[in-house]
């Protein structure tokens, strides 16, 4: 038996050159992931040993779930507008420059495997607003000129629902600009006022859109040239709107008409913890008043809240009806996924964290779907958490992201490893299309931004590079969206497959019966680990799909599973 093993290795090897011989003079193409694993040879064993190893001719082809796929469960791209990609030549991106990028995100063909294979798109803040984050609103039912036209908006929908995709704005609707018309009513009314005398609602009800007040309580910042102050607890030209008020309440409700009727899937929701100071269940009551609003309108709607919090009382606002709620006790620098991927927290905790999270949401929306996300706007980016050179746990750290259950996000230009860290404008640097700034669709990034040295090259780098950052997360989309049960399963945890860098969980989809549930083995160690399968999960010996930061040797023999240093193996039942 143990000559069988060498004479294996040894064959496995030889695969090895000739696979590479091959790619070094073209004949076998060179693939971001290949199917292929080099070190799987049939033995001479009879069936019981031969049928349990899997060579890529013997797997099923992976299939694009594009025509399978239900509910809210997708892989949405986050983009800034702003630093995407210029269209007409002033340095600021734009919806046209967005639309032609489009095929870039989801090009509509599902064996196309050129594209990122997203099927969902979250564009930051894209109305009228005197900054470049644009979470200053002066009109919700506009674009701002520097991105486009409402007709601008009409195309990008229509070309995104050709492809499958579906797109959600982001709508802060905590406060609007200081210029916004019924701001500039209010305060103008105000000023006209003699000294101490009170506003009169039915002279000017756009008064009590917001918070104003003769003292300047906590929070309040003064009204110039008059004896008001008015809360806005973000920033002093972002006044704080009263959404207690039937009359807002109102306003908000003809703005997410607005936009339903126009085409949008949903909407993201800016700061949800903020609606009101101090005071929670006035916030969930809130949101669910937006939620029910919106699905009365579109009962297919998808709201995603933002509530930047500690997971225990973010996971309350559940309870609201909401859809999804940002999953922060993954995200960021201080993340699960980011301590994982650099060994500060091991796997084990990894999978416990999914298990428990999943349970208490459930026990407060049973309808519940996660919002997995890595990193956003607000964040450093990714590759700012690990040492140069640590490519590997870069990509790592997407694929922890990617495996989530629920609705996962990605931010523009994670997928290259882009850096940007510090100053909110670095973290929203232009889309890393080419190294020539001045390219054709190169924006020119937000005023303030930082010189950003980008260690890991641009798209036009990375695109050919089999062993890229960017071909290694497109192919973890491909597997995500290819394999129903890793958005839409819930997790179960396979103690004898726990270790610090070795982890095995079973991801199953009760909708399908176990029709598709997958088994996923991962090893962020330095050295290949060699594990039996428990009887729990002996029959997974289907090897579906590979991701690989190095060494691509990977072997399933009886129940003898090998997986490389950096190494990620999908399986499922024959």
């Amino acid at each position: 038996m143990e000559n069988k093993k060498i004479l294996r290795w040894i064959t496995a090897a030889i695969i090895a050159l000739l696979v590479a011989y091959l790619r070094m003079t073209g004949y076998l193409p060179e693939s971001a992931q290949e199917t292929v694993h080099e070190d799987q040879t049939v033995s001479e064993s009879e069936y019981e040993t031969a049928s349990e190893i899997h060579s890529a001719e013997e797997n099923e082809p992976l299939q694009s779930s594009l025509l399978t796929r239900d509910g809210f469960c997708r892989t949405t791209y986050e983009v800034f507008v702003y630093s995407f990609c210029d269209s007409d030549g002033d340095g600021i991106g734009d919806l046209p420059g967005l639309l032609s990028r489009l095929d870039y995100i989801n090009d509509g063909d599902p064996a196309g495997g050129q594209d990122l294979g997203m099927t969902g798109l979250w564009l930051m803040p894209v109305f009228p607003s005197n900054t470049y984050h644009k979470y200053d609103v002066t009109d919700f039912a506009g674009i701002d000129p520097a991105y486009g036209t409402l007709e601008d908006m009409d195309a990008l929908l229509a070309a995104c629902h050709e492809r499958g995709m579906t797109v959600i704005l982001d709508l802060p609707v905590n406060h609007t600009s200081t210029a916004h018309p019924w701001f500039q009513e209010a305060a103008a009314y105000l000023r006209s006022l003699p000294p101490g005398q009170e506003a009169v609602k039915e002279e000017c009800p756009y008064v009590w859109y917001y918070q104003f007040a003769r003292e300047q309580y906590d929070g309040y910042v003064p009204l110039p040239d008059s004896e008001w102050y008015y809360e806005a607890r973000f920033w002093s030209e972002m006044p704080d709107l009263n959404l207690t008020t039937g009359e807002v309440r109102q306003e908000l409700e003809n703005v997410i008409d607005f936009w339903l009727d126009r085409g949008v899937d949903g909407f993201r929701l800016d700061a949800v913890t903020s609606y009101y100071t101090d005071n929670p269940e006035a916030g969930i009551d809130f949101t669910r008043w937006i939620t029910e609003t919106a699905k009365k309108k579109n009962p297919s709607a998808y709201i995603v809240g933002e509530a930047w919090a500690d997971q225990n009382t973010y996971a309350q606002y559940y309870r609201s009806g909401i859809d999804s709620l940002f999953d922060f006790a993954f995200a960021g620098r201080d993340g699960i996924i980011s301590r994982t991927a650099n060994r500060k927290g091991d796997l084990r905790y990894f999978a416990e964290a999914m298990v428990q999270e999943e349970e208490l949401y459930a026990s407060l929306n049973p309808s519940f779907v996660n919002a997995p996300f890595y990193t956003n706007h607000d964040m450093d980016r990714g590759a700012e958490y690990y040492m140069e050179g640590e490519a590997a746990k870069v990509k790592i750290a997407e694929a922890l992201n990617l495996l989530m259950a629920g609705n996962a996000f990605v931010y523009y230009g994670e997928e290259l490893g882009m850096k940007g860290a510090g100053r909110d404008e670095n973290r929203r640097a232009p889309m890393y299309w080419n190294d020539d700034p001045h390219a054709a669709g190169m924006c020119s990034g937000p005023a303030g931004m930082e010189e950003i040295r980008m260690e890991y090259g641009s798209l036009e780098k990375q695109a050919d590079d089999p062993n890229s950052i960017f071909n290694y997360i497109r192919e973890a989309v491909r597997i995500r969206e290819s394999l129903p049960a890793i958005a839409r399963g819930r997790t179960v945890r396979i103690p004898e497959l726990e270790e610090d860098s070795f982890i095995g969980f079973l991801r199953t989809s009760s909708a399908k019966q176990g029709a598709d549930d997958v088994l996923v083995l991962i090893n962020t160690g330095d050295t290949a680990v060699t594990r039996r399968l428990p009887d729990s999960v002996a029959e997974y010996r289907n090897l579906r799909a590979t991701l690989y930061t190095g060494d691509r040797n990977s072997m399933i023999e009886d129940r003898e599973i090998t997986v490389p240093a950096g190494g990620i193996l999908f399986l499922q039942k024959p």
